[in-house]
């Protein structure tokens, strides 16, 4: 299972209204993402998710049908390419019906300084952390409507809320998700379209630990986050699932941070 040793799985929240439902994930084969696709997949969803880590995401699928879970469906994709992108989005829907769930989660936190970011560079950056996320909604959303209602859930950051330094671009494209959540909150509201922001601080993936966790990030964790522990790909998981689920009904345009109380 996709849970923490340190919580036992009988005493999270089962949600009863995601079996079966349709779900799309961005950048689901690791990290945040795999845990994710991991928990709809354990609720009993059926989970369609793109990435462009094809050996990761196949072990992915292979692993959670071995565990007795409907097998998701992957699709290799570069979500800079929107056409490839909505294209994808509407083959899936074809296979699994329209959906009622969308997560944004793929980004990239690549480091940079404000003198060093090219014409090129942000474009990519934005195009990486930013585009993707309307498009995907735009894609979604008139199937939601016709099945009278869905949910979206767009992850940030909260690197931006902490004034973080050394990647601009990364925390202009990561605030901007706040404003895309509450704009189409209200105008797909009318739609019973439910459009939230989930907001993870450092979370322990292998790429976070692999480049950017020395002694000394072990010291700004302990100092700036109010629960002792680190935070794990799960945690934002199961925030994700309970947004997704009928348990949220009347959760919309807000956000809501998964950090250990660091913000």
């Amino acid at each position: 299972m996709s849970v923490a040793n340190e919580v036992s799985v009988a005493q999270l929240a089962h949600f009863p209204s995601l079996k079966g439902k349709s779900v799309f994930v961005t950048g689901g084969g690791s990290g945040i993402g795999e845990a994710i696709v991991s928990a709809f997949a354990e609720q009993g969803a059926r989970v369609a998710f793109v990435d462009i880590a094809v050996e990761a995401s196949v072990a992915l699928c292979d692993r959670l049908q071995a565990a007795g879970f409907v097998k998701p469906l992957f699709r290799h994709c570069d979500i800079r390419d929107i056409a490839a992108l909505q294209s994808t989005i509407r083959d899936l829907a074809q296979e699994l019906g329209d959906f009622d769930v969308l997560v944004n989660n793929a980004a990239n936190d690549q480091r940079h300084q404000l003198e060093d970011v090219t014409v090129e560079f942000y474009d990519n950056g934005i195009a990486i952390n930013q585009r993707p996320l309307f498009f995907t909604c735009q894609a979604v959303a008139p199937g939601m409507q016709k099945k009278g209602g869905g949910s979206i859930i767009n992850l940030s950051s909260i690197s931006w809320h902490l004034s973080n330094g050394g990647y601009p671009v990364y925390t202009t494209a990561k605030s901007a998700v706040i404003g895309l959540t509450r704009g189409l909150a209200r105008d797909l509201g009318p739609h019973n379209i439910r459009v939230n922001t989930v907001s993870p601080g450092w979370v322990m993936t292998e790429r976070q630990i692999a480049l950017w966790l020395d002694a000394a990030g072990e010291e700004d964790i302990k100092r700036n986050q109010c629960l002792p522990g680190k935070l794990q790909p799960w945690h934002l998981a199961r925030m994700v699932l309970f947004l997704a689920a009928d348990d949220s009904v009347m959760c919309t345009a807000q956000e809501f941070i998964v950090d250990a109380g660091w913000a």
